[in-house]
């Protein structure tokens, strides 16, 4: 039988951004959805825990979504996975370390019953629907990334996820280069390659290297207290901090809630093996001489709630930084977090701690050299750079042409663009509804631009309340108007200020009455219109104007 229909890629996030990455692969009946992730707000988002993807689309086509599969379990990859499961409740492939992270969220959002989870090992391949979905070895700064092979009628496309070259790995095996070379001589149709490091040269160094460099800050350091902040998801990471400790004999405490949890997990695991005899509990500190212990903590990229941020600010309940300390920052702050790392080492440095922020990261993303190293070994048709801010995506996209990718195959997209695709042609047919739904508190999608917009201006101008009561039956005027404000001025200091307010909104109720107004809105806009004025007039702010009115029988 004749296969007419095209292959449809549909990022429905991640592109433009780091993070949020979610991606739509149709064919026909089927839809499969690789990665669900999460962005953290941007600083505009006042008061916004995080961002996660609006899949509209997913839900006008429930019928056809077969299932997610998952490369990784880095936030941006699997953050968003509690919140759209409630609306596209479908089983989730993936590989072991990653599905106990994503397990993990479950059980906190109470969802762990109602999700089917299906663990895939590397090499083995799932038919769902029209597709066929392989998962391939390969290296990041978490255990048990994975690049997707994806079968479809229309062609190969190979989906590289977050990953690097990294023939020393510090658990298990290098990248399967081998599969990718194999794959590549049946004839992929698109390679979706990560992009994050497209503009740097070279290649990423091992994991291995930032071992060595431990090993020699252990050394020069034998005679403090060593406190490393990282990621807690870098798994490799902490393994290598952990043999370091035991080697030079010192026990590790493990503070930050994500950090105990994911610690706890990849041990279960076998993804991280702890000498016995090494871990001990935060407590347990004191019974230690400092030079004879290690906290590995959260909170190196400077958010406010974490570990390392209270001991910075010196109200962590168990530890205090002094002059015995050193802090060594294993990462390097993700653009937009530059200001918050400095604040913290800057605070930390007060303290009278020793603080280390160089040569203690090597990055989980690939560098110029291996995305050409991939992109020879697959031989793809065409080209769509993912996972990277638009100059990323553009580096990549530069990088493809270098290796003779005509330009016309090479496709730099943007989230809600429909890509068709077969073996004779590619195009942006469409567009798909996308956009960012802001989670609050408990609150998924209640806060939208508007509130964004009040908290602003709250932020900037504060508020001023007015109340008033107001006979129900005559409209006459009981009590008020008093006048409140917060975040506008120091009442106190401006007495004048208040009193006056206070005299136009009354001139502006008395007009409203007099002129036999009944309208409670009417009255409500035209205290607004009056006070504003005022206010502006006085002070050249515009404060949020509240007036509350109370109906006396």
């Amino acid at each position: 039988m004749m296969r007419t229909s095209r292959l449809r890629i549909i990022p429905l996030g991640g592109l433009e951004q780091i993070g949020m990455n979610i991606t739509a692969f149709e064919y026909e009946d089927s839809i499969i959805v690789v990665d669900c992730g999460l962005a953290f707000p941007e600083d505009d988002m006042l008061g916004i825990d995080l961002v996660i993807p609006d899949v509209t689309y997913l839900k006008d086509n429930i019928k056809k979504v077969k299932a997610f599969f998952i490369t990784h379990g880095h936030e941006d990859h699997i953050g968003a996975i509690p919140y759209i499961l409630r609306d596209i409740n479908v089983p989730i492939y993936a590989t072991r370390l990653t599905m106990g992270i994503i397990e993990n969220k479950l059980s906190e959002h109470e969802l762990m019953d109602s999700t089917r989870r299906k663990v895939v090992s590397f090499g083995q391949s799932i038919n769902i629907g029209q597709f066929r979905i392989e998962f391939i070895k390969t290296n990041h700064s978490i255990v048990d990334a994975a690049a997707l092979a994806i079968y479809s009628p229309a062609g190969i496309v190979v989906h590289t996820g977050d990953f690097k070259v990294d023939y020393t790995p510090v658990h298990g095996d290098a990248i399967d280069l081998q599969r990718f070379a194999e794959i590549g001589k049946k004839g992929v149709l698109a390679l979706m390659c990560d992009s994050t490091n497209a503009e740097r040269e070279g290649f990423t160094p091992s994991e291995k290297t930032v071992g060595r460099n431990l090993n020699d800050l252990f050394d020069e350091h034998d005679s403090t207290r060593i406190i490393i902040a990282t990621f807690a998801s870098n798994v490799d990471r902490v393994q290598q901090i952990i043999d370091t400790a035991y080697k030079f004999g010192r026990k590790v405490a493990i503070e930050g809630r994500s950090m105990v949890s994911i610690i706890e997990t990849a041990t279960e695991l076998g993804c991280l093996t702890v000498p016995e005899n090494t871990l001990i509990g935060i407590e347990e500190l004191r019974n230690y001489p400092d030079e004879k212990t290690v906290i590995i903590t959260t909170g190196s990229q400077g958010e406010s709630m974490a570990a390392l941020s209270r001991m910075a600010s010196g109200s962590h309940k168990k530890i205090h930084i002094g002059p015995n300390d050193t802090v060594i920052f294993s990462s390097h702050p993700i653009p937009g977090n530059e200001k918050a790392v400095t604040n913290i080492i800057n605070e930390l440095l007060v303290m009278g701690a020793d603080v280390i922020f160089q040569d203690v990261h090597v990055s989980g993303h690939a560098c110029q050299e291996e995305i050409k190293l991939i992109y020879s070994l697959v031989k793809p048709k065409y080209s769509i750079p993912v996972h990277g801010e638009y100059k990323h995506l553009k580096a990549q996209a530069k990088l493809a042409q270098e290796l003779g990718m005509p330009k016309e195959n090479i496709f730099i997209l943007r989230s809600g663009n429909v890509l068709e695709i077969d073996e004779n042609s590619a195009e942006v047919t469409g567009q798909v509804h996308v956009g960012d739904i802001m989670v609050d508190g408990l609150g998924v999608g209640d806060v939208g631009n508007v509130v964004i917009r009040d908290r602003q201006r709250l932020s900037e101008d504060g508020i001023i309340i007015v109340t008033l009561s107001l006979d129900g039956s005559s409209t006459i005027l009981l009590g008020g108007p008093e006048i409140v404000s917060r975040g506008f001025v120091y009442e106190k200091e401006s007495d004048e200020l208040m009193e006056e307010a206070k005299n136009v909104a009354l001139e502006a109720i008395e007009d409203c009455l007099d002129r036999g107004i009944r309208d409670w809105n009417k009255i409500r806009n035209s205290i607004r219109d009056s006070l504003g004025g005022y206010v502006w007039k006085a002070t050249k702010r515009r404060p949020m104007i509240l007036p509350i009115i109370t109906e006396v029988d």
